[in-house]
């Protein structure tokens, strides 16, 4: 049987999906962080939208990991938090 005792990054690029898997997962952690910056500072999703001038929709967009969010927005927004991105080649 194909698989059993197999790394599991091993599994996922033998199924094609190890890339997608990683660029969720990093989205994810970063929403997530986002998340925890705008509670630990008491901003509001709609307080947020104000200060990027954008909509609520956006905002909500942002936060949710499956949109197609580009880093550029991920850098401005974490910007408006006082806070930047980083990615690391490793």
């Amino acid at each position: 049987m194909k698989g059993i005792g197999q790394n599991f990054d091993d599994f996922m690029i033998e199924q094609g999906l190890y890339e997608e898997a990683q660029e969720i997962a990093a989205k994810r952690l970063i929403v997530l962080q986002l998340e925890e910056e705008m509670k630990k500072q008491n901003i509001s999703k709609s307080a947020m939208a104000k200060k990027m001038h954008t909509s609520r929709t956006a905002v909500d967009n942002v936060l949710n990991f499956a949109h197609n969010t580009s880093i550029g927005i991920l850098e401005r927004f974490a910007a408006v938090l006082g806070k930047k991105v980083q990615i690391a080649l490793v």
